[in-house]
C-alpha cells in the first residue's frame, strides 16, 4: 500500500496528530528532566502510573484519568520524600516505583471481568489512540508552552543551577512542583503511544541526540521537538510494514537516529582534528 494511502485512514491521521503533539510535550518538558538529571525520577513516575491504572481497572473509571492523579501524587510525594535529610532522593523513588507497580499489579488482578487494555498501556500501541487522547495532548502541549514561554529563564536557572536560582529570589520549589506535576501529566498522556515500560525513552532520547548540536536550552527543545516526531513517523511506518508494535518501533528509530547522529558528529570531529591548522 502506497504511504498517501493511509492518508485515507482516520486512525492513522490520529496517529500523526497525536505524534505531533506528544513530541511537543515531551520536546519541552523532555529538555528539563534531561538538564536536571530527572531521568531516574521520571522513570519511577513512570511505573508508579501502574498504580492508577489498575485502580481506574478495578473501579470502573478511566484508567488514564485515575493514572495521572496517581503519578502527580507520587511525583509530589517524590520531591518532599527527596527534600527530607532522612531519606536518599533514589530511596524515595524506590519506594514509589514498588509502590505504584505492586498497587496496579493487585488491583488489575482483582478488577472484574478481563481487561484486554493492560497490555496496551505496558507497551503502547499509537494506532489505538481516540479523538479524546488527541485532545489530551494538545492541551498539555499548549500548556506547556505557554509555562515555559512566560518562565523560560527561572526554569533554566533551576534546571542549571537551583541554589543560584534561589538567591535570585526565584520560588524554586514551587516551579518544582509544577514542573514536576507537568512530568507526570506528560508521561500519563504518552501512554497510549508507547506505554510504561518505554515512555521514558521519548522524553530523554531525542533531547540526547537535540545535545550533540546545541547546548542551549532552548534550542535543544526545537531540535527536540523535530527528532521526536521524525522518530514518531519512521517507527509508524516500521510498524506498518513489518507488522510490529508501533510503540518499540517508534523507540527503535528513536535511538537509531540517535546511533547515527553520533556516529556522523565523531568522524566528523575526527576529520577536522586532522587537518593541519588543528
Amino acid at each position: 500500500m502506497d504511504i498517501l494511502e493511509l492518508l485515507h485512514y482516520t486512525f492513522f491521521r490520529h496517529a500523526l496528530l497525536g505524534s505531533l503533539f506528544a513530541s511537543i510535550a515531551c520536546g519541552i518538558i523532555g529538555t528539563y528532566i534531561v538538564t536536571r538529571r530527572l531521568v531516574f525520577i521520571s522513570g519511577g513516575i513512570t511505573h508508579a502510573s501502574f498504580g492508577g491504572i489498575g485502580l481506574g481497572l478495578y473501579a470502573g473509571i478511566s484508567p488514564l484519568l485515575s493514572a495521572a492523579g496517581f503519578s502527580v501524587l507520587s511525583a509530589f510525594g517524590v520531591e518532599w520524600l527527596s527534600k527530607r535529610k532522612d531519606m536518599r532522593e533514589d530511596s524515595a523513588i524506590a519506594v514509589f516505583w514498588t509502590f505504584g507497580m505492586a498497587v496496579g499489579i493487585i488491583f488489575s488482578f482483582l478488577a472484574p471481568g478481563f481487561t484486554p487494555d493492560l497490555s496496551a498501556f505496558l507497551f503502547g500501541n499509537i494506532l489505538t489512540i481516540t479523538p479524546t487522547d488527541i485532545w489530551m495532548l494538545a492541551t498539555l502541549s499548549v500548556l506547556l508552552i505557554l509555562f515555559f514561554t512566560l518562565f523560560l529563564n527561572p526554569i533554566i536557572y533551576i534546571a542549571f543551577d537551583r541554589e543560584f536560582a534561589r538567591s535570585q529570589g526565584i520560588p524554586t520549589q514551587a516551579f518544582e512542583y509544577i514542573l514536576m506535576m507537568f512530568i507526570a501529566l506528560t508521561i500519563v498522556a504518552c501512554l497510549r503511544m508507547v506505554g510504561i515500560v518505554l515512555v521514558i525513552s521519548l522524553l530523554t532520547i531525542p533531547q540526547m541526540t537535540a545535545n550533540l548540536f546545541s547546548h542551549r536550552f532552548h534550542r535543544i527543545i526545537w531540535l527536540s521537538i523535530g527528532i521526536g516526531y521524525l522518530s514518531c513517523l519512521g517507527g509508524l511506518l516500521i510498524s506498518y510494514y513489518l507488522n510490529v508494535p508501533s510503540g518499540a518501533a517508534i523507540i527503535f528509530f528513536s535511538i537509531i537516529i540517535y546511533a547515527i547522529c553520533k556516529g556522523g558528529k565523531s568522524v566528523w570531529s575526527s576529520k577536522i582534528k586532522m587537518l593541519p591548522f588543528f
